[in-house]
Formats: structure tokens, C-alpha cells, sequence
């Protein structure tokens, strides 16, 4: 597929799915609104050739709608994770025969890899900055309440200073100065594993950062793959052929040949630096907090380079879809690893950690815990709040399905798990407490045990001011305010109890829309509880075991301490408004 950014480009181009914007464009909120409004409508991708500030082009919105990622990444990589995974079972024990019946695909895996390229082969490497200056780049403030710009595409890479495995990750950084960023190295991340490794040596981290490249490496950088799997070289998988680096004479990190930037430096041990606060992919603003800090040694960059960016916020972003296209291409892999899982799937619309649900296999009676265990052991899954286990063959994407599949299943009193103390997403604010929070299991297995509801009819209930049905099973009731009623839940629970117990599952919201589809739901719902603070239901303890009972309920109201939802600036909307036509005059 694409060795660089340019191939993709031009492909959006041919396929009158990219749109440049040539009138001067401020890359402090008005670009990201820009961009906000055009992949809402699902549409084309953005090239801003007239940046405030920079003589550098910006684009956006690359992969901004299921078919760019599909004309990014092709059919090709699924198919062959799926024939490697195949093979490996194939080969076992590897005889000459069956050696020589995956002969092909044998050959296709040996393109798999990097190949080293002169430095006067590699554009990234074609303009050198006199003095290091990332004033220079065109780097994007999405949100008001940012607190500042940050590079939101960085592809960082690290290596362990003991083992020298590496790591490609993308991690949020923002801009200080000419020379300086933060590294929001968050607890469950290959290069925050590299960094407390180097200071535990009381060393400094080496950091090279590219932007840019293929898209192959956005794609590896972000990807839940398992620890077995170099990003680098699903990179290269994804690509089709080896990918070109660039061997420094001095043996420090590769350059990545066909990169658009790459800056070179270090992170030092035992520097904190506060950062943010900053909208993010949750869908609200996450608090500001001390994390490492990166200085800047060098900045290169091709002559003619672009800045690739994206804008994070509520879903559906561009992480949506990416995170649609690294499920389907990991999924063979990961019985692998965990070998009594069929399927697994994580929510974007939750910020992907939130939310996770998986197809298991129970051979044995509560096997299915088992294998909730392994997934919860298992790379970033480990920050997993809610986990979803069926043994029935559902589609996981269709989250009404897999509720009632799992609802018509589950046992109160042996079949919901929760697990306080805790570690929780860097950007989960529900557990209170940076980085702590609590996991809960919920598990459906076996024949069918109830007939679901599908209607409410009442009874009225005190606090509660409209009831919606989200699908059959759960039912979303709209409520006062978590601060006017914080202890609606028990109050429910101990006057209407009876009256609610033929549904499993009740949802307390602050607005009943969430009731009006998947993302709505999954959005309200799994961003604003935590499983220890925020699941209410009577309980029989029984040898250290909680035997809940129907109604479930969980609440789901915003919380004091919660951060603030992302909303636009009333401001920049108002100035993107009048400049529409202005943008798009062509």
C-alpha cells in the first residue's frame, strides 16, 4: 500500500475525496472547527494550504470515513493476518509438506521487516532546522480550554534501555516552547514502560518523533497489539514490503525514510512539567497534571513537507474509524495469546477503554470467568472498566444485541463481578482519582433464563422525570441532577425495588437522549461511571461473594469533580459561520 503520505494524498485526489482550503486559516480553534463540521457529515478529507503562522500545509480528517481507511490500508493486511494465524496452526509441527503448501504465504511474510536506505535516500532528512524551533510547525489548538497547542499525529519512538525493543506509540504532546514539549506518557503505554525503565537507571530516555510516513505507522502506533507484535513491523505488514530507515553512524534510533518531520531528542529523568488541561477523545476536558517533558535536540523535515493532524473530541472521530479497521486486522491474533477468546471488541464511542466485550468459549462451567481474567491481563486491556462476556455467537459491533444476548443470560447472583482498587485510564475521571478507579465483569453464558421487557409502563417514580427503553432488558431513566438527588439509586432501590425488578439493567441520566441510539448510549453511559462508586443493587454476601439482585442500577449522571463536556466556542463558531463559503469557494 502507501509508502508515504504523498501516495495517499494524491489517492484522495484521483478519488475528488480531499479538499484544499487555500484562504488563511488560524490553527488556534478555527481549523479544528473546520474540521469538526466536516467529518460530522462524514466528509472529505482537508488540506489547508494557507496556515496562520507557518509555512508549512496542514492536513486533517485523513481518515475521517470507512472508505479512506479502507482506500489506506486495502483488504490485503486482514487477509494476510488471517493466513499467517491460519499457518502457524498449519505448521504445527512443521513438516516439509506442509512447509510446502504455504510456500506463498511464506513468501509474502518474508517482505515483512525494515530495510536500511542512505541518508540521501531518505526525504525526511532533506531540511534541517538551523537551531531547533517548533514555533515553526503549524501546531493545532482544538479546544478553548486547551492549554495550549499539541501535536496530536506524534509517532514516538522509544526503545527499552535494557532489552532495546521498541516501541511506536502516540502520545499526546503538547508545545511549550521552541525546544520543549510534554510526553503524556500514560501508565499502560510501551513508551512510559521505556521511560521508567531509563530512570529507574537515573538515565535520560532517548525519543525520536516523526510525523508523517505512511499510513501504515499511524495505524501500528495506535494499535492494542499485543506485546508479541513490533509496531514497526506490522507497519511493514500493513505496507506490503519492508520499510525503509535510516542507520544513524553514531547507532542511535532509525529515521524513518519517508516521513514528512522527525524531531530528535531526549526526555530526562525526574523532570515534570505541568500539562494540559485538554479536550480528548473521552469527549470532555482532561485536568491538567506533571508528566515528562521532552527537549528537543533537532528538527528535520523533506522540503516540501506537510503536517499531518487530526482533532480529538466526543465520538465519532477519526479514531473511530481507525479503531474499526486495527480491530478487524488484530482479531486473529488475539486467540492466539488468549486462546479461549473467539472475538473481542472495544468500544470507540466509550473512548475504547471504558467498554469491551468479548465472544468466549465455555467448555467447563465458569470457564468464561477465566478467560475474563486473561483479557484483563492482556497489554491496554489491562485499563478495561467494563468487560461484556457471552459464549453465544453475536455480533459484538451491534451493542443492542450483545445487551439483550447477555441480559437474557445473566445471573445476578454469580455473573457481575467488580473489582475496586483499581488502575483506570490516565483520561477515566470517573474512579476520582488520577490513574485509580475500579473494573467490573459482567458475564451472560448458556441457555436463555428470562424473557426480556421491551416496554415501560410506569410506575411514577419520585426524581424521575422521563423512561425510555434502550433495548429490550435496559431501561434509561432521565432524572434531577446528581447534585439535587445523589441518592436517587438507593431511593429507588428501597420504594420502587419490586415494581423495577423485571428489568435487569436501569441507566440514570441527566438527558433520556442517550436512550436514542448506540453511540448516544455508549457515550453517556460509559463515560460517567465507575463500577465501585456508581452500580447500585441489593446484595446477599455469601463467602466474600456479592449476590446482586434485580434491578441493576446504574448511575450514569454527571458527578461533581467530573470535567467539563467539550462544547465549542460560541466565538469561534459564530467566525466559522460567516467564512464557510469562503472555505470551500472552489
Amino acid at each position: 500500500m502507501h509508502k508515504n503520505l504523498r501516495t495517499f494524498i494524491e489517492q484522495l485526489r484521483n478519488e475528488n475525496d480531499i479538499v484544499e482550503i487555500d484562504v488563511p486559516v488560524d490553527p488556534h480553534l478555527e481549523l479544528a472547527e473546520i474540521h469538526r463540521r466536516v467529518i460530522s457529515e462524514e466528509g472529505p478529507a482537508l488540506l489547508f494550504t494557507n496556515v496562520k503562522g507557518s509555512a508549512f500545509p496542514v492536513v486533517t480528517n485523513l481518515f475521517g470515513t470507512s472508505r479512506r481507511v479502507d482506500l489506506a490500508f486495502g483488504p490485503r493486511p486482514e487477509t494476510l493476518m488471517r493466513q499467517a494465524v491460519d499457518m502457524v496452526h498449519k505448521l504445527m509441527p512443521p513438516t516439509p509438506k506442509a512447509i510446502w503448501g504455504e510456500r506463498q504465504l511464506l513468501m509474502e511474510l518474508l517482505k515483512v521487516g525494515l530495510k536500511s536506505v542512505p541518508a540521501s535516500q531518505a526525504p525526511v532528512l532533506e531540511m534541517q532546522q538551523p537551531q531547533p524551533d517548533l514555533t515553526q510547525l503549524p501546531v493545532i489548538t482544538s479546544w478553548q480550554e486547551d492549554g495550549g497547542p499539541f501535536v496530536t499525529l506524534p509517532l514516538v519512538y522509544t526503545e527499552h534501555p535494557e532489552t532495546g525493543q521498541h516501541n511506536l506509540g502516540m502520545y499526546r504532546m503538547q508545545v511549550f516552547d521552541a525546544n520543549t514539549t510534554g510526553m503524556h506518557w500514560q501508565i499502560h503505554k510501551g513508551g512510559g514502560f521505556h521511560h521508567f525503565a531509563a530512570e529507574e537507571k537515573n538515565q535520560a530516555l532517548p525519543v525520536r518523533v516523526h510525523l508523517g510516513g505512511p499510513p501504515a505507522l499511524i495505524a501500528s502506533a495506535i494499535a492494542p497489539a499485543p506485546e508479541f507484535l513490533p509496531e514497526l513491523l506490522l507497519a511493514s505488514l500493513i505496507i506490503g514490503e519492508k520499510l525503509p530507515v535510516v542507520r544513524p553512524a553514531d547507532g542511535g534510533y532509525p529515521y524513518i525514510a519517508e516521513a514528512e518531520f522527525v524531531l530528535s531528542g531526549h526526555v530526562p529523568p525526574h523532570v515534570r512539567r505541568l500539562e494540559g488541561p485538554f479536550g480528548d477523545h473521552y469527549g470532555y476536558y482532561s485536568l491538567a497534571h506533571d508528566f515528562p517533558v521532552f527537549n528537543v535536540d533537532s528538527v528535520h523535515h523533506r522540503k516540501d513537507a506537510i503536517y499531518p493532524a487530526t482533532v480529538v473530541g466526543k465520538p465519532r472521530q477519526e479514531d473511530y474509524y481507525m479503531g474499526e479497521f486495527l480491530q478487524r486486522l488484530l482479531s486473529p491474533a488475539f486467540p492466539m495469546v488468549m486462546p479461549g477468546v473467539k472475538a473481542l471488541w472495544t468500544y470507540a464511542e466509550t473512548g475504547f477503554h471504558s467498554l469491551a466485550a468479548a465472544v468466549v468459549r465455555e467448555s467447563y462451567s465458569r470457564e468464561a470467568l477465566a478467560n475474563a481474567f486473561r483479557i484483563l491481563g492482556e497489554g491496554q486491556l489491562t485499563l478495561t472498566k467494563f468487560l461484556m462476556l457471552t459464549d453465544r455467537p453475536v455480533s459484538l459491533e451491534n451493542f443492542p444485541e450483545l445487551m439483550e444476548t447477555i441480559l437474557e443470560r445473566f445471573d445476578p447472583a454469580c455473573d457481575l463481578f467488580i473489582f475496586s482498587n483499581t488502575s483506570m485510564d490516565t483520561l477515566d475521571y470517573t474512579g476520582r482519582r488520577l490513574n485509580h478507579g475500579s473494573k467490573a465483569v459482567m458475564i451472560g453464558t448458556g441457555e436463555t433464563k428470562r424473557n426480556l421487557p421491551g416496554e415501560f409502563h410506569g410506575p411514577d417514580m419520585h426524581g424521575v422525570k422521563q423512561a425510555a427503553v434502550y433495548c429490550r432488558g435496559a431501561l434509561v431513566l432521565e432524572t434531577d441532577a446528581f447534585v439535587d438527588a445523589p441518592d436517587l439509586a438507593e431511593h429507588l432501590l428501597a420504594h420502587h425495588r419490586e415494581e423495577l425488578k423485571s428489568w435487569p439493567m436501569i441507566f440514570l441520566v441527566d438527558d433520556i437522549s442517550a436512550a436514542s441510539g448506540q453511540s448516544a448510549f455508549l457515550w453517556t453511559i460509559f463515560t460517567r461511571f465507575d463500577p465501585a462508586h456508581d452500580i447500585y443493587a441489593q446484595a446477599e454476601w455469601s463467602r466474600h461473594h456479592a449476590r446482586y439482585q434485580f434491578p441493576i442500577i446504574v448511575d450514569a449522571r454527571m458527578k461533581p469533580g467530573y470535567p467539563d463536556e467539550l462544547e465549542v466556542d460560541p466565538a469561534i463558531k459564530q467566525l466559522v459561520d460567516k467564512r464557510w463559503k469562503e472555505y470551500f469557494r472552489s
